[in-house]
């Protein structure tokens, strides 16, 4: 069964137009009309509860958001994976769910459960497992096309997403989550020069809540063998053949090109997720958590969520100093060489 492509009129002039972030904003317009469960969820958003948390020089937000329940509770080992139908799969979509061509072989749809004020899911046509190195390319072209209204996020296979047996990307409004607007300050305040040159800017950044790599760069293929050098040498941190745990979040500017945040994952979930009923935390983090909107889909989760709280769940989650350390002395000797 093929994806249902929408035929309305604002999209497709978008299109024509090469313009593919009023697309994708038209269409949302559009499935609004005519999915009732995709427009009340947009109307609930208006209603979720946010709060700001004040680290030392930058922000992190929690949002109770209960219609993320699914996502943050989902069961993504491989005996689970293999009982049910893929829900990214074209015949499994709801009815009234339709999309458009973003490039070839990838679809662009509107995510039913937004965090984002505009919040978008970008499908393989193909049911394949989630791996960034053979589709890094892709993120690219699809940043690019978006990059004027939305950033793209990648979840890793075993760091996130719901769907690890489907290659996916999410887009959501740009700027919304805080790290967007707070990077150049992180990298001052806690970055460390790895590869300065005309071409290409790699930062590494510990901001004593999040361990994550920055790369800057206006030519694929360059950014490409800088992000696969950081992958590569990530990767021997990690006993299993597996995609190392990583988030990314990709936006893409006319003046400067590509940035990629790297988020360098130890864990998928901390302890407090494995806790009793009494003591358990309904938390995942994923790219928009660490990219600063920490998800809590449960509403005493979070009340209770706090500056201390939520350093001892990122303390488990990414990595310990000392790899983190030694990851960082790999990547300089590897672009010093």
């Amino acid at each position: 069964m093929d994806y249902r492509i929408t035929s309305d009129k604002n999209v497709l002039a978008a299109i024509a137009g090469n313009n593919y972030s009023e697309a994708a904003e038209s269409l949302l317009k559009t499935q609004r009309t005519v999915w009732r469960d995709l427009n009340n969820n947009y109307l609930n958003i208006h209603l979720v509860k946010t709060k700001t948390l004040s680290f030392d020089g930058f922000r992190m937000k929690v949002q109770f958001n209960p219609a993320r329940m699914k996502s943050t509770s989902a069961k993504t080992d491989r005996k689970t994976i293999g009982r049910r139908d893929c829900f990214l799969c074209a015949e499994n979509l709801p009815v009234n769910q339709k999309g458009i061509n973003i490039i070839n072989d990838y679809i662009l749809l509107c995510n039913p459960y937004p965090v984002f004020p505009e919040h978008f899911t970008v499908i393989s046509t193909e049911h394949k497992q989630q791996k960034i190195l053979t589709s890094f390319y892709n993120l690219l072209e699809i940043s690019k096309k978006l990059g004027s209204k939305y950033s793209l996020i990648y979840n890793g296979p075993r760091c996130g997403a719901s769907a690890p047996d489907h290659l996916h990307f999410q887009a959501g409004t740009k700027k919304f989550m805080p790290i967007e607007d707070d990077y150049y300050s992180l990298l001052n305040e806690y970055g460390e020069s790895i590869k300065l040159n005309d071409e290409t800017s790699v930062y590494a950044v510990d901001d004593r809540l999040r361990k994550f790599i920055g790369i800057e760069c206006k030519h694929e293929d360059i950014l490409y063998d800088t992000f696969s050098a950081v992958y590569k040498i990530y990767s021997r941190n990690m006993i299993s053949d597996e995609e190392p745990l990583l988030n990314i979040i990709c936006s893409y500017y006319n003046e400067t090109g590509w940035r990629i945040i790297v988020f360098l994952r130890d864990k998928h979930r901390s302890s407090h997720y494995f806790q009793n009923d009494q003591g358990r935390l309904a938390f995942s983090p994923a790219a928009i958590d660490v990219g600063g909107v920490c998800i809590t889909p449960v509403e005493k989760d979070f009340e209770r969520m706090d500056t201390k709280l939520l350093s001892e769940i990122f303390r488990e989650v990414f990595p310990p100093d000392d790899v983190f350390d030694h990851f960082k002395s790999s990547l300089l000797k590897l672009f010093a060489g």
